[in-house]
């Protein structure tokens, strides 16, 4: 689905929303309040697949508030990279105020909650409690009284998807418990850039099939390391040839210091429990970068 079809698509269903919960009231200021959903980066898989049924926000002080799509919303979060996001709630009018966390309804129906591997394979996906409490981040934000608020979901399918590596009631092959992380829009730029093909050759062992990876840490001065680590990176952008040069998209950052590193070393996702491995990787050209919103920050390596 292109861009344009997917934002139409989107749009049309965000405009057709049932909401239950707390009714506002006519004399209560309100804001406007859009939530998208995007996903950082990963390189096993092919698809990961799942339908958004509905919405649901808490205010500090009040019921919170549920948004049920009149038509679910199917999405394939790996198409969803790179700057592209889809549209939960578009100008949605709320009260006015402080929220304390949003939470994603995810159908867990047969064929709709699904990964599909490098060589077409396709595995089902388990949500622990999902259809009753779905998925929730526990993130503070403010709608402001007569303004609006714009954030995005990043929905992290590398850190999320786990191997149980043993008895799996549900009968699904993979769980997946969701790291989400709420991006205010207003505040978040884009690092972006390129890696010599040369770099590339010396360092991948099979240049072929995979490129690396781009790692963006949390600060400046950062000594970048693996997931599972103490200093895990906030996302990994994969490098992929786009038919010019290699080049790499880290896109919803929040403005603030970081620091970039290349790497060709592949991390392993889990031990035999189904916990992250934090292996020793060899990163080249670590750079500070500072992200500034509404800016795209180019770091080369």
């Amino acid at each position: 689905m292109n861009n344009s079809l997917k934002f139409l698509t989107v749009t049309a269903l965000a405009a057709s929303l049932a909401a239950c919960g707390g009714d506002g009231g006519d004399s209560q200021a309100t804001g406007t309040l859009s939530l998208g959903i995007t996903d950082a980066p990963v390189d096993e898989l092919k698809e990961v697949n799942i339908t958004v049924t509905g919405v649901e926000i808490k205010p500090a002080s009040g019921e919170s508030r549920r948004y049920d799509f009149e038509e679910p919303l199917a999405l394939d979060l790996l198409a969803l990279q790179g700057g592209n996001a889809a549209l939960l709630l578009n100008d949605e009018e709320v009260p006015a105020g402080e929220y304390n966390w949003v939470r994603l309804y995810i159908s867990t129906e047969p064929g709709e909650l699904t990964a599909v591997d490098m060589n077409g394979g396709v595995h089902d996906l388990y949500i622990p409690s999902g259809a009753q409490t779905g998925l929730k981040l526990v993130s503070g934000f403010t709608v402001p009284a007569g303004g609006d608020a714009d954030f995005t979901i990043d929905f992290d399918v590398r850190k999320s998807i786990v191997d149980p590596q043993g008895s799996n009631p549900s009968g699904a092959e993979y769980f997946l418990k969701p790291a989400l992380r709420l991006i205010d829009n207003v505040e978040a730029g884009t690092i972006s850039g390129t890696v010599d093909g040369t770099l590339i050759a010396e360092a991948c062992t099979d240049a072929a099939t995979f490129d690396g990876g781009v790692y963006v840490h949390a600060g400046a001065d950062q000594i970048p390391d693996d997931l599972g680590s103490t200093n895990e990176p906030l996302v990994i952008a994969p490098v992929a040839f786009d038919g010019t040069a290699y080049s790499y998209t880290a896109a919803f950052i929040s403005a603030g210091n970081y620091t970039v590193s290349y790497t060709c070393d592949l991390d392993t996702r889990e031990d035999a429990n189904g916990e992250l491995v934090d292996e020793e990787l060899t990163f080249y050209g670590t750079q500070n970068v500072t992200v500034v919103a509404d800016t795209t920050t180019t770091a080369d390596f």
